[in-house]
């Protein structure tokens, strides 16, 4: 159940602020007391920790993707220009 409330929390915070949430724990708990009224530390760092890894997983899925592909972590860049 407590997992459950992390994940929704987590989920919701990243849908609102897609921009304000990164890999890094320290700089998500900031973000989080800025962003959101949660009553308790642990719960705060629990967040904090399941954005981080939530992205973290995230951006390796898709580097292994690109791999898989053929293709070069930074081609992606040089498309763009």
């Amino acid at each position: 159940m407590f997992m459950h409330r992390v994940r929704r929390i987590a989920t919701d915070l990243m849908n609102k602020y897609p921009d304000r949430f990164g890999t890094n724990f320290e700089q998500n708990k900031k973000t989080i007391v800025e962003l959101a009224i949660v009553r308790s530390k642990e719960l705060r760092n629990q967040v904090a920790g399941y954005i981080a890894s939530h992205l973290n997983k995230q951006s390796k899925s898709s580097e292994e993707n690109l791999e898989s592909q053929g293709e070069p972590p930074d081609s992606l860049s040089s498309e763009a220009e």
